[in-house]
């Protein structure tokens, strides 16, 4: 094999286990830091396939795909040029569904995508309303009308 041939898949090996890495680090327990996520979700839990909040409700998700570091920067106040990435999860909360202090997560609307950003010790969600998955520009987020709210959580 070329020496070059093997420089690419090693390259790509590198490049898959840091994404796979970086969708890791949003697994675990998360303890409420904003004031949002204290009165409405409190803690939250993400797993493989499941988001637990307030260790009550439990609710299947499936990774729709990695967000890129700009997409992630225009959702939340982030550096687009640190090259971290997000994750677009699909899953499915009913607007009847009521969490601390009778809230809801959006309104009367039920919640079919989340946004979860982890870095270090901190992770943000997002969730949004609607059937098709958000577009994540400023502009578009800016003038959503699918977007149901931001949380903060730390470990």
């Amino acid at each position: 094999m070329k020496p070059e041939t093997l420089l690419r898949i090693f390259a790509g090996l590198i490049l898959i286990c840091c994404l796979t890495m970086a969708h890791a680090q949003e697994k675990g327990y998360w303890r409420a830091s904003s004031s949002t996520a204290r009165t409405i979700t409190g803690d939250v839990g993400l797993a493989d396939e499941k988001l637990t909040i307030n260790a009550f409700y439990s609710t299947t998700m499936s990774r729709a795909r990695a967000l890129e570091a700009a997409e992630v920067s225009a959702l939340f106040d982030t550096d687009s040029s640190s090259g971290t990435s997000g994750s677009l999860y699909r899953l499915n909360i009913p607007a009847a569904k009521k969490f601390q202090h009778k809230n809801s997560l959006c309104g009367s609307e039920d919640v079919h995508w989340m946004v979860a950003y982890a870095q270090g010790n901190s992770l943000q969600l997002a969730f949004f309303s609607g059937e098709k998955p958000p577009i994540f520009t400023f502009d578009a987020i800016s003038n959503s009308t699918d977007k149901c709210g931001t949380f903060s959580y730390v470990r």
